[in-house]
Formats: C-alpha cells, sequence, structure tokens
C-alpha cells in the first residue's frame, strides 16, 4: 500500500470512494491481518483524514450503510471506537493530564536512569531483538502509519515483555502517527495495559502474531503470562460541559484540528465573515506530523474562504476578533488547551447525540449505535 496520505478532504473523498466496496463482509473478515506495509492495507486506512475531519464520521458510516447495510456492522462499530475514545477523555479529563505527568516523569527517568533509557532507545529505534516489533517500531517511523493490529502487538511488547512505561510508549505512537488522536490513542494503550477495564489487559501472543501476519513474523520471548498494570487513583467522571449558544449576526470562525470539515458546522444563526485557523501540533510531533497538519488546515481554511466567501489565514493561539468567536468544540488535547478563551463552542449533532453514552465501557455505547444513527440521520 502507498502509506503516502495527501491531507486534503478531496483525498480523503477520494480514499472513502475507493474502498467503500471493502467495508462489509471484507472487512468483518479481514481486518485483524496484518499484511505489511507492501500489501494493501486490510483496515479503512481512512483515521488520518477522520482524525482532522477532513471526512466526518457521519459521512462515511453513511456511505458504509448505503453500499453494505447491516453487512458494515464492524466497520461502523470501529468507526464508535474513536467517537466513544473520545466521549470517555471529554468526561475523564484528569486521564489526559495523568498521561502528560506520566511522559514527563518517565522523559526524567530517561535522563536519570541508564538502564531504561538504554532499553527505550532500543525500542524506538527498533533494535530489540524482538521480530516483528522492530520492525513496527521502524515502520512507525518511517511512514506515520501502522496497522491497528500491529499497533495492538506493539504497546503489549513494550508493556509486558520490554516493561517500558506505557506512557512513553503512547508518547512515541502521538508522535509519529499521521491519524495520531489524544484520545483513541492514550485509551486504546491504557486499554492495552488493563487501566482502562480494570484488570483486562492485551497479551501479544507469538501464534497470534505469526497466524495474522501469515509467518512473516514469529517472535520469540514475549511474556505471554504478565498481570495487568493497576493505579491507585480511578479518574473521576465529570459532566459532560453542554455547547454554547450561538449569536445571531457576524461572527468570526476559528478553526482547528480536531475538525477541519467547517462547511458542514451547525452555525445557525450565525453569518461567518472572518476565518482563522488554530495550528496546535501533539506535543513533539514528528515533522511528517506537523507537516500533515499543516497540510490539512491549509485545505480547510481555502475551503473555508471559499465557502463563506470571506478571509480564511492562519492565527495563533492568541487570535482574537472584535466579533464573537465561535468554533468547533475542540476534545480533550492540544487544540483544546490552545484555544483562546472566549470561544463559543459548537457541538456537532453526531457527538451530542454519542458522547453521553461513553461514560463508561463500550458496551453502552454499542447497544445505542442504531439510536445514534436515527438521531444523525448517517
Amino acid at each position: 500500500m502507498d502509506r503516502a496520505f495527501p491531507m486534503t478532504r478531496e483525498a480523503g473523498l477520494a480514499r472513502l470512494a475507493a474502498i467503500t466496496d471493502r467495508l462489509g463482509p471484507h472487512y468483518a473478515a479481514e481486518r485483524n491481518i496484518a499484511p505489511g506495509p507492501d500489501a494493501e492495507t486490510t483496515t479503512s486506512a481512512l483515521s488520518p483524514y477522520l482524525r482532522r475531519r477532513l471526512t466526518t464520521e457521519q459521512e462515511i458510516v453513511a456511505r458504509a450503510r448505503e453500499a453494505h447495510g447491516g453487512a458494515a456492522e464492524k466497520f461502523i462499530s470501529e468507526v464508535f471506537w474513536r467517537t466513544y475514545f473520545k466521549g470517555y477523555l471529554e468526561t475523564h479529563p484528569a486521564i489526559w493530564a495523568d498521561y502528560l505527568r506520566l511522559v514527563a516523569a518517565g522523559e526524567e527517568q530517561l535522563a536519570t536512569a541508564s538502564g531504561l533509557r538504554r532499553a527505550y532507545e532500543r525500542a524506538v529505534a527498533g533494535r530489540t531483538g524482538i521480530e516483528g516489533f522492530d520492525d513496527w517500531a521502524r515502520e512507525l517511523v518511517e511512514t506515520g502509519w501502522l496497522h491497528n493490529h500491529a499497533r495492538m502487538w506493539f504497546a503489549s511488547i513494550w508493556i509486558f515483555t520490554l516493561r517500558l512505561p506505557w506512557a512513553l510508549g503512547a508518547d512515541f505512537f502521538l508522535r509519529h502517527l499521521l491519524d495520531g488522536d489524544p484520545a483513541s490513542n492514550t485509551l486504546s494503550w491504557r486499554w492495552v495495559a488493563g487501566l482502562h477495564t480494570r484488570g483486562k489487559h492485551y497479551l501479544a501472543r507469538a501464534e497470534n502474531i505469526r497466524r495474522h501476519t501469515d509467518g512473516r513474523f514469529d517472535p520469540v520471548g514475549l511474556d505471554e503470562r504478565a498481570a495487568p498494570l493497576s493505579e491507585v487513583e480511578i479518574a473521576p467522571t465529570v459532566p459532560l460541559a453542554p455547547a454554547d449558544p450561538l449569536p445571531a449576526g457576524s461572527v468570526a470562525l476559528l478553526i482547528h484540528l480536531d475538525d477541519l470539515h467547517p462547511e458542514s458546522l451547525p452555525l445557525d444563526p450565525a453569518r461567518v465573515v472572518c476565518v482563522g485557523g488554530l495550528l496546535a501540533h501533539a506535543p513533539g510531533a514528528s515533522e511528517a506530523v506537523r507537516a500533515a497538519d499543516a497540510a490539512a488546515m491549509a485545505d480547510a481554511l481555502a475551503r473555508a474562504g471559499a465557502h463563506f466567501a470571506c478571509p480564511a489565514m492562519p492565527a495563533d493561539a492568541g487570535w482574537s476578533s472584535d466579533l464573537p468567536v465561535v468554533g468547533a468544540w475542540a476534545p480533550v488535547g492540544p487544540s483544546a488547551s490552545n484555544l483562546p478563551a472566549g470561544v463559543l463552542r459548537l457541538r456537532r449533532t453526531w457527538d451530542e447525540a454519542s458522547w453521553p453514552h461513553a461514560t463508561r465501557g463500550f458496551f453502552r455505547m454499542r447497544t445505542a449505535i442504531p439510536r445514534i444513527l436515527d438521531a444523525v440521520a448517517a
């Protein structure tokens, strides 16, 4: 598979069109097979576009349902996992704050503990000697992409075989993944570790890796009996903050990396007369990720300027306007942290209908999917 992801809405829609016929039974049967970087992926590879909402969940799910009906259930469930993680982190923001603290603490350990530093450096450079793991480490840095099953194996080996801090592994992913989403990345690593669903972890097994890579990798020395991680404090659930009412009349629109399809934002009764783009990268983002973010923002600003027939330009974190400033809801992460004070935050119907079901385990959201799809008319 060509691992280039042009960061434009046009490219995202082209990718969707190219794989729509594989989002039904084919996806359900093949999605766990990791064929390697030179083969067409068995996943949709839409996540770099979904992460920035160059394409939206609603339109992707609608296309899959139109093409496959009920046979698209597995693909739709995977889209909702991303929505679930966003809603869960939104109602458990202490998890993100704790993750940032653990990354900082881990970096301090790397500076002072030579043994840990050497183990970490071997892991991120793909020099551990563990078949598969080393290949995935290099593939991630070189391409900004990994098959979802490889991500799970990698995280499990990092945590339970190499005994490296989970937050440093999540940070390694977030810095290099072109689809690196603060919620999905953080909570997926916690799920593998046994922290998201307490006591239920994911252990990479050599037989599973061998089978799902068609024998390309057969690692030895994996710890397949490790106990899950634990933590003393459980992040409290906080109420989902309400969206802000929008004023009638002229407003400035501030867009950010979590929502780059301003044309479909529910902006009535406001009238957009200027647009700014807030570019807040993930902490320590690689040059490839920063370039992808910048390209996606440039594409969104060009579309916004044409759609609203108004000036559209980059904005720094201190951007302000004499007009009321409105913007799409920025979920917990870098965009939200850098959003200027006073921005009126609106929320899409997709999130409004989904996030209330994301306060506990995924089962609650999964059972609500039919009602959510009815509510958003997807």
